[in-house]
């Protein structure tokens, strides 16, 4: 087995690894394009593509590196996700934000928890806790590809872009959490949880905004359109690396750089440099996110391998059904926590108070998208306990994280467009 680029390919040399590498490429150039023909969002047919690849005789085995995935892809499509971000925007809708980035990750995992001896056979509730980590938080990658390019409402597209981008840490706190219970049967208290929260996003902001501010500083030095472009594609990783050493969040870490850089950038980039680090941003964030996506699809024969004792439409039935579950439990937190909190603002001011528009939540529970860090936190999870007894509920927590996104990339991104019209959303209306 070869490893490059966060790819892992059984059974080749480094020549054919390379081969995978380019054929990837021209695999993302030829759907990317046939999806613009075709007026789909290109990650939904790369993830289609990836799918009916995989069940290509002498197709390769292509598997994800979680590590590398978090390093190599994870950095750059965060920064880039993040620096369109407009701060404004996130704190006008900061309630809806939090309630979705921290409110529906633990309403996942502890519902998950709950009903671990019904809904999931065989699971316990420490197992059910580490899936609920997995698939509680949204993508970022996944939502920024596909919001924009569906004619969503431009507030529906910031909500759920920073909900995104924000619950990609709480996620991964709670897959921590989850892992110390698995590995020392140790239950964290609320007041630890709290506080180990408050330690890795407050740590990740600062690292962020520092490792911002030091660079832009620098950059006003430098008045040269390549180095500046180069700097700009290292901040992301040095931010996350960072982070990653100080045990703080490094994703929180990335968002909060970008943002930064992206409000300071007129100050020390001219508009011809920015117009070239667009350009190359752009391919740069095509590249990644069109190999990322053909990979999801890749992922089936290494998700199928990993089961057994249990026939395909057993399989299918449980994919189904915990997607269906998932989705409906996202929709059921939007409604119930929007109208929770207008009851309660209404009470408080009396009048004055904006009424949530049922059409909206619709469309912003039905955005949900995982994608890509789901497989990547599900693969990771350890082969054992510590007292050297397979871990039995690894495998299937892969199969439903793999199910979920192709659910919600495929299902919902494909329906997402007859929604908008459906309910009369437009861009311009929105």
């Amino acid at each position: 087995m070869y490893l490059v680029g966060g790819l892992m390919v059984s059974g080749a040399g480094i020549q054919a690894v390379q081969a995978v590498f380019l054929l990837l490429l021209v695999f993302v150039a030829m759907f990317a394009g046939l999806a613009r023909r075709l007026k789909v969002p290109y990650p939904i047919l790369l993830v289609i593509a990836g799918l009916l690849l995989s069940f290509l005789p002498g197709m390769p085995r292509v598997g994800l590196d979680p590590d590398l995935v978090f390093l190599v892809f994870l950095p750059p499509l965060l920064y880039s996700a993040a620096w369109t971000l407009s701060w404004r925007e996130f704190q006008r809708n900061f309630v809806s934000i939090a309630m979705l980035a921290v409110g529906l990750v633990l309403f996942t995992v502890v519902g998950l928890a709950l009903a671990a001896g019904s809904l999931l056979p065989g699971f316990d509730w420490k197992a059910a806790v580490l899936l609920g980590a997995v698939v509680a938080a949204t993508d970022a990658i996944a939502a920024t590809s596909i919001a924009r390019r569906v004619g969503l409402p431009q507030r529906i597209v910031d909500i759920l872009e920073a909900e995104s981008l924000v619950n990609d840490g709480t996620g991964l706190l709670a897959l921590q959490f989850g892992l110390l219970m698995l590995v020392t049967g140790h239950t964290p208290s609320l007041v630890e949880g709290v506080g180990r929260l408050v330690f890795l996003t407050g740590g990740g902001v600062l690292i962020g905004l520092a490792i911002g501010a030091v660079v832009a500083w620098f950059e006003k030095w430098v008045d040269d359109g390549p180095i500046e472009i180069v700097i700009s594609i290292l901040v992301p990783y040095a931010a996350y690396l960072m982070g990653a050493r100080a045990h703080v969040s490094g994703v929180i870490a990335v968002i909060a750089c970008s943002m930064y850089m992206s409000r300071k950038s007129p100050e020390y980039m001219s508009p011809q440099v920015r117009l070239q680090a667009t350009a190359v941003w752009d391919a740069l964030t095509f590249a990644l996110n069109g190999i990322v996506f053909v990979l999801i699809g890749l992922q089936l024969p290494y998700v199928m391998g990993q089961i057994g004792g249990m026939s395909r439409v057993v399989l299918l039935e449980y994919g189904v059904g915990f997607s269906a579950v998932m989705i409906a439990v996202r929709m059921a937190w939007v409604y119930g926590e929007t109208y929770a909190v207008y009851g309660v603002r209404r009470w408080a001011r009396k009048a004055g108070v904006e009424k949530p528009e049922p059409r909206r939540l619709f469309v912003i529970g039905w955005g949900g998208m995982r994608g890509v860090l789901s497989l990547a936190a599900a693969v990771s999870l350890p082969y054992a306990l510590p007292d050297g007894r397979m871990f039995p509920q690894r495998s299937m927590i892969i199969f439903l994280a793999f199910c979920l996104i192709v659910a919600t990339l495929v299902v919902q991104g494909l329906t997402l467009p007859w929604l908008i019209r459906r309910l009369g959303l437009s861009e311009s209306g929105g």
